[in-house]
Parts: structure tokens; C-alpha cells; sequence
């Protein structure tokens, strides 16, 4: 059974739909302050949808020295979940976070009219922390927001949410854009958000944040805060990412992230300096794999990466978010700077190929991996992953619970050698620790440990 408290969360906007700017005009007069966002709301409210959910859990009992038939070992208990979704489509199409929804076994879905519906998963993206829902109202054409171009925005845009912060029912705030393009990890695998100040709560997941024009900029995915209320950090997953899960998460599918072909380096200052660039920006080539699309661009290295489609690279994460707004197939412009030269080159964007075959296996035996699964990493491997570069190598992608690897490998880590060695494929591992494990050395989050063992 469902809790009747619905938690909805959606960031709304006032627009007028009919010759929309992206720039937003400033107050003129004392006259136009007093301006009122009451009927953008009311005519953009119905696209926000209240989401909630039950999931059963499993919890085991206490155990007693003698067992009795009748008394179960193993209870169950209903946990619920309360979130917020927004309408993409007239046909009943809703995206929500993935976090709302994950695992449950029944969904929910409450209109701003109080009609409910069962909904439907169609997908989720765990990595951009977005799902997909569908609800059916029997041909019913039903109220949705459209969605505009995020990198259009700009610092100091305003905003409004509506939203069901802490149960409360279409709660309205305001607020500004406080920073575009913000990188911040931890969160879904995107690490690129819109950062507003409009206040954001728990509830508010899953909701919408809208621009002036009335349009879909972002989904609600964050809030920064020690004391868990809203302290005017709130982040959005941008529209352009929204989009991407839209169009490929219709069909099935998941989104492919297009692949450059070369190994990265963030430009440090040390780096500016030495490549006498204006500013620590960007991301210095390190190497160019045969065959790819940066070699058939004409990337070398060195080269120093600024931008894509004339939109600012500054870090791994900002190169990560445009190319997963791309699709496979297209041929974009790449910004470089080569020698104090800016240039222009075409980069025809690729499917990352599974090259070396990942070759998954389950290691075993008395030896400190016992217990891992280990595949080859590949540039396919390697985005399924959320790496922004590969090289090769052993990667590990499942833990035995309770096994040996348990205690001190993940998922995620990077074997990179054993007993000195380096290792750079799953065979050449299952040869190394076949002749004994002295030490290991783990790669993670760019940091190499080395284990010792007696």
C-alpha cells in the first residue's frame, strides 16, 4: 500500500510562448516590478507530476537458539519513496530521477488535478541519474513542457520552482541561474550541472526547472547542504542531457558516448605556463590512437583542446557532458590550440570500439583477487564505465560479496600490475597471480596504492 502523502518537486517558469528570446529583459520601470509570475504557473503547473512509490524489502529476523516452525526467520517491509516528475510528451511520457524510482515495485503517478495513474518504467540511466515513465490515459492528450537548448542560458536568468518540498503541495519559489556549465562529482556521471539559488528541498527530485520562455532547461538532481534543507545550492541536470535519455531511452537504448580516440590531460597552471597558453583551461592531448577519429581529424599531441561545437572546454567534465549531448555518426568542429595557434578541425564522432575483446572472467583461488571479475578495457569499456580516457589494461567491474577482494577491491578499480609488473590484459593477470601475489597495485579515481602481501 502507498502512503497517502504525494511529494511532487518541478521547477516552473513564466513564458510567452509566442516570440521567445533567449535573452530576458530587465524591469525598464517602478511600473514593472510588480509583475506577476500567477498565470505562467498556472499554465505550466500541469506538466508537474507528483511520483511515488513502494518497494518491498527484505529484512532478516533475529534468530533464536531454537527454531519454531511457525515463526518466520525472514520479515518483509514496505518502503516508501516520494519524488517528482515532469511531462515530456502529450502521449504520457515523464522523466524523473532515476533515485526516485529505483527498485520499486509499484509507481505512482499523481496529476496538479489529483487524478492518479499507474506508471509504467520504460528505462533508467543510472549514470545521469534519469528514468523514464509512462503513464496511459486512454488516447488522452495530456499537458507537457518543451525543452530548450541549456546551453542558451545564462548566469543570472531567472527561474521559479514549483515543487512539493516536504509534502507541501505546489510550493512556488524564485530564484537565479547561479552558474552554468558547474562541475561537482559524486553525483551521476554527468558531474555537470545548472546551478540555481531558487530553493530547492527534499521532494523536489525529479523536478523541472523552466526558463522565462516556458521551457524545460534542466531536471532537479541536488541540493548541497549540511543540514539537508534548501541553503540556495541547487543543481539541475541540463536540459541537452535530458534530451539525449529522451530520444534513445524511447527506443530502449541507452546513451553512447561519442569516442575522441586520444588520451587527455587537464591543463594545469604549470602546463599554461610551459605551452604558453592565456589560462589554465582546456585539455592537453597525450596521445593519438591509430585509426580513430582524432587522428583522422588531424589531432596531434600536444594540441590543447578548448572547445567543441565553439562551446568552452575547460576540464574532463565539461568534454564528457558535450559529447554526451551528440550522437554517433555526426561530424562536429574542435577547437584547438597547436603551437599559439587556434585553430579549427573536423572530428567525425564514433562508436567507442570493444578493441581488445573484454575477455570477462572470474578470478578464484587462494589469492587476494579471489572473488573479482575482471574484463579488458577497452574505449567501449571504458564509456560504459564513465571514463573520459582509456588505456590498457585490467579493469574490475563485480565483487564477490564477502570474498577475499572484497576487503580492499571495488568495482571501478584498475589493476595495474602485480608483483611490480605491469599488467595490461586479463590473460597476462590470470598468468601473474597463477605464479603467486607479493603485491598489487590498484589503480583508483587517478591515484595508484600498492598492496603488499606476506
Amino acid at each position: 500500500m502507498f502512503r497517502r502523502t504525494i511529494l511532487a518537486a518541478g521547477l516552473m517558469a513564466v513564458c510567452s510562448m509566442a516570440g521567445v528570446a533567449d535573452a530576458q529583459p530587465l524591469p525598464s520601470n517602478r511600473d514593472d516590478l510588480p509583475f506577476s509570475y500567477a498565470p505562467l504557473v498556472k499554465r505550466v503547473s500541469p506538466a508537474v507530476v507528483n511520483i511515488y512509490t513502494a518497494t518491498t524489502l527484505r529484512t532478516p529476523q533475529r534468530r533464536l537458539p531454537f527454531p519454531f516452525p511457525s515463526m518466520p526467520q525472514e520479515g518483509s517491509r514496505v518502503q516508501n519513496s516520494l519524488g517528482s516528475g515532469v511531462l515530456v510528451k502529450p502521449d504520457g511520457l515523464i522523466v524523473t530521477n532515476a533515485h526516485v524510482v529505483r527498485g520499486a515495485d509499484e509507481i505512482r503517478v499523481v496529476l496538479s488535478d489529483r487524478r492518479e495513474f499507474d506508471a509504467k518504467l520504460l528505462t533508467q540511466d543510472d549514470r545521469y541519474d534519469l528514468a523514464l515513465l509512462r503513464i496511459n490515459g486512454d488516447g488522452e492528450k495530456f499537458p507537457f513542457l518543451e525543452m530548450r537548448d541549456s546551453d542558451s542560458i545564462e548566469v543570472g536568468d531567472v527561474v521559479l520552482a514549483i515543487g512539493n518540498p516536504f509534502g507541501l503541495n505546489q510550493t512556488v519559489t524564485g530564484g537565479i541561474i547561479s552558474a552554468v556549465a558547474r562541475s561537482t562529482g559524486g553525483v551521476n556521471d554527468s558531474s555537470f550541472f545548472i546551478q540555481t539559488d531558487a530553493a530547492i528541498n527534499p521532494g523536489n527530485s525529479g523536478g523541472a526547472l523552466v526558463s522565462l520562455d516556458g521551457r524545460l532547461i534542466g531536471i532537479n538532481t541536488a541540493i548541497f547542504s549540511q543540514s539537508g534543507g534548501s541553503v540556495g545550492i541547487g543543481f539541475a541536470t541540463p536540459s541537452n542531457i535530458v534530451a539525449r535519455v529522451v530520444a534513445t531511452g524511447e527506443k530502449g537504448g541507452r546513451i553512447v558516448r561519442p569516442w575522441l580516440g586520444i588520451s587527455m590531460q587537464r591543463v594545469t597552471p604549470d602546463l599554461a605556463s610551459g605551452l604558453n597558453l592565456p589560462r589554465p583551461a582546456g585539455l592537453v592531448v597525450k596521445d593519438v590512437f591509430p585509426k580513430g577519429p582524432g587522428e583522422k581529424a588531424g589531432l596531434k599531441r600536444n594540441d590543447v583542446i578548448v572547445g567543441l561545437r565553439d562551446l568552452p572546454i575547460d576540464d574532463e567534465a565539461s568534454l564528457r557532458f558535450r559529447l554526451a549531448t551528440l550522437n554517433v555518426g555526426e561530424s562536429v568542429p574542435l577547437q584547438i590550440i597547436r603551437a599559439g595557434k587556434e585553430m579549427t578541425l573536423q572530428v567525425p564522432l564514433m562508436a567507442p570500439p570493444e578493441d581488445p575483446p573484454r575477455d570477462r572472467s572470474v578470478l578464484d583461488g587462494r589469492q587476494p583477487l579471489s572473488g573479482a571479475t575482471v574484463v579488458n578495457l577497452s574505449p567501449a569499456v571504458a564509456e560504459e564505465m564513465g571514463l573520459i580516457e582509456w588505456r590498457p589494461g585490467v579493469a574490475v567491474v563485480e565483487i564477490q560479496p564477502g570474498s577475499y577482494a572484497a576487503r580492499f577491491i571495488r568495482p571501478g578499480d584498475m589493476v595495474i600490475a602485480v608483483n611490480g609488473k605491469e599488467v595490461h590484459s586479463v590473460s597476462e593477470l590470470k598468468s601473474r597471480i597463477a605464479s603467486g601475489v607479493s603485491s598489487l597495485s590498484i589503480g583508483r579515481e587517478g591515484m595508484v596504492s600498492t598492496i603488499q602481501f606476506r
